[in-house]
């Protein structure tokens, strides 16, 4: 998969991935969507590993899990800080032949599909090939994603409307990817679906560095790759970043953003 064929793609995006991943919540959504040990798991489109690491705690003793994703530099920084006995992580794209993985009982894809607005439903097809019947696909993504904050001033809410309209029309990206999930296991004959809403960000008061750092780098990246000009600004996109920051770090500012699990079972026939 080419470099920009992915809408973050920058030199810290490795670490953004990791930074921001938070370790219960991964767990939770896990153990929810019937993560057991001994399993066979495939994280698809694993980042920097994180994920990937945690998911194969969940299924010790005796599981092995798969780290998959298509940037050879979060491959290798996975190799790096999160290798355990048991875990591979391999340098695909998951939309390229995946049967030499062999088949999996769990496969997990996590904010992945918000970026492949035109081909999700391709991609869980695909993905679902590899699933034994009987084992579990778990789609996990955001809803609304970067939309939803109170306290906006008109011009910075005008632009950001602007910028999320083209970002979806140039860069395929799907800011509504949650709501659809269930309709992919749904049409897939997919049994014992289920559903699980719950905040990703919700956002008050001071500001965290990890949310300061995560959203300002969201911000920077999307904004360049939107292809939006920034006329609205005397000093175009640098007096957008300055008033977007000025907004964020302001305590009464209010942002969140839900986050949508499902999880089904494969059919036996």
């Amino acid at each position: 998969m080419p470099n920009n064929n992915y809408l973050m793609e920058s030199t810290e995006e490795t670490f953004r991935l990791d930074m921001k991943t938070n370790d219960k919540q991964v767990e939770n959504q896990a153990l929810w969507a019937g993560i057991k040990p001994g399993m066979r798991v495939a994280d698809m489109g694993c980042g920097p590993g994180k994920t990937t690491f945690m998911l194969h705690q969940l299924i010790q003793p005796f599981g092995k899990t798969f780290g998959v994703d298509f940037s050879e530099d979060r491959i290798n920084y996975a190799n790096k800080h999160y290798k355990s006995p048991g875990i591979e992580y391999i340098c695909k794209d998951i939309r390229d032949p995946l049967d030499d993985l062999g088949m999996f009982d769990f496969v997990w894809v996590r904010f992945v599909l918000e970026y492949y607005l035109s081909n999700s439903f391709d991609i869980v097809k695909h993905l679902s090939r590899i699933l034994k019947p009987g084992g579990t696909l778990c789609l996990i993504d955001l809803d609304h994603n970067c939309l939803n904050h109170y306290g906006l001033p008109p011009q910075l809410e005008k632009v950001f409307s602007t910028m999320m309209n083209s970002l979806e029309a140039n860069e395929n990206f799907d800011f509504f990817a949650g709501r659809k999930l269930y309709s992919y296991l749904y049409d897939l004959h997919y049994q014992s679906i289920d559903v699980n809403l719950e905040p990703h960000h919700l956002i008050f008061g001071q500001l965290t560095d990890t949310d300061n750092f995560n959203w300002t780098k969201k911000m920077e990246v999307a904004a360049k790759r939107s292809g939006y000009e920034f006329e609205d600004y005397t000093g175009g996109y640098d007096d957008f970043v300055k008033d977007f920051n000025t907004f964020f770090k302001n305590p009464r500012r209010f942002t969140y953003t839900p986050v949508i699990s499902c999880k089904g079972i494969k059919p036996l026939a």
